[in-house]
């Protein structure tokens, strides 16, 4: 699997932590240091056979075509993508008019994640986001009348002065566009954001927990009556439609991923590239190192065995925590577990450790419990 990050935004949403940047003059030297990055490490992977693809950013929907070309040239010179390999692309609503729409349908992107955040536009000001609710409607049936089948939208929830009923208008309006995969994420205060610094000029105010989780709950509720599938703490499927590529992800199968801040696996080690283009290029154009790298350690490994394995609707498989750990660990990880499988909130189904989805709002501290410090 190959991640691509590009990492320009016409403007940062106040919520955002990724690395990004509003400087696009750097972006036709980006690209091409960017496909020298996938020529240089063709053989960072054991098989240079990709099941997936995934432009993510940053803003990936404001490249142009002879970006788009040049990535995929030197994509296909480098690997053999297998046929009905899963290729996504993120984008702003904004970027979708019919004639980009067409554009890409000239490439092999067959996946599309709209990043909509919310139907309401109120909370889309608050949130910074260039597009409103129609257009953002508008974006996805102009995908859909172009043909693509697999579509997804992001929402979020949590947000100051948000209410359960602006809430579940939001969970409708995505419900009724006929799209095949919701991600659903809660608003979080992270460190040097501008939402951070609201907050602690105590301009806004963070819901409460209850009301939070309120709104999960309902999301859950109106998502599976909706048929679609809860298969990962914050990601919804209609059958068939989970994301192959970020399911990868969750399974700890390697991944090459370039670009600047771009983190990469192997199996025995995490790399990941510096968060500044300036130097990403230099280092690149220099074959300098542009990158850190960690080995990770026997507790590393089942560190993120347990937080990966436990946020999927399958759970954590205990046959394989015992063949890759040993018993030692297997044994850790049943006595820490025993007081949430006590109380009903982690359950063990056909030898896989799963979290009650009774209990998924609190699931960050149960992952923490099952894990080694």
């Amino acid at each position: 699997m190959l991640y691509i990050h590009i990492p320009f935004c016409k403007s940062r949403c106040i919520y955002c932590s990724f690395f990004s940047s509003t400087n696009e003059n750097l972006r036709h030297k980006y690209i091409d240091c960017l496909c020298k990055e996938i020529a240089d490490r063709k053989n960072y992977l054991s098989d240079n056979q990709l099941d997936t693809i995934y432009f993510g950013g940053g803003t990936p929907s404001l490249l142009s075509a002879n970006d788009f070309a040049k990535i995929f040239s030197a994509i296909n010179q480098n690997f053999v993508v297998k046929p009905y390999s899963e290729i996504t692309l993120e984008c702003n609503p904004d970027d979708l008019s019919q004639d980009y729409i067409s554009m890409l349908k000239s490439f092999p992107f067959n996946r599309v994640s709209v990043g909509i955040q919310s139907f309401n536009d109120n909370e889309l000001d608050f949130l910074n986001r260039r597009h409103n609710a129609s257009s953002a409607k508008i974006a996805v049936k102009n995908l859909q009348h172009a043909g693509f089948k697999n579509i997804s939208v992001d929402l979020m929830f949590g947000l100051p002065n948000q209410t359960l009923q602006s809430w579940e208008s939001s969970i409708n309006e995505a419900i009724r566009l006929n799209i095949q995969h919701i991600s659903c994420y809660a608003l979080s205060y992270e460190k040097g954001t501008k939402l951070d610094l609201l907050r602690k000029n105590n301009s806004v105010q963070e819901i409460s927990d209850d009301l939070s989780e309120k709104m999960f709950e309902l999301l859950i509720k109106k998502l599976k009556k909706a048929v679609f599938e809860h298969y990962e703490i914050s990601n919804f499927c209609l059958p068939n439609f989970h994301s192959r590529h970020n399911s990868a992800y969750w399974q700890l199968v390697d991944y090459l991923g370039v670009g600047a801040s771009a983190h990469s696996f192997n199996g025995a080690e995490r790399r990941w590239n510096i968060a500044n283009i300036e130097k990403y290029c230099a280092g690149l154009e220099a074959e300098k190192n542009y990158f850190e790298t960690e080995i990770l350690t026997q507790k590393d490994r089942y560190n993120e065995f347990i937080f990966l394995s436990l946020r999927t609707k399958k759970g954590l498989d205990l046959q394989k925590l015992k063949q890759d750990f040993g018993e030692k660990d297997y044994n850790f990880c049943l006595a820490s577990a025993q007081k949430y499988l006590d109380a009903k909130k982690m359950i063990i189904v056909d030898n896989f450790l799963i979290i009650n989805e009774k209990a998924i709002f609190i699931s960050d501290m149960i992952m923490s419990d099952l894990m080694k410090v």
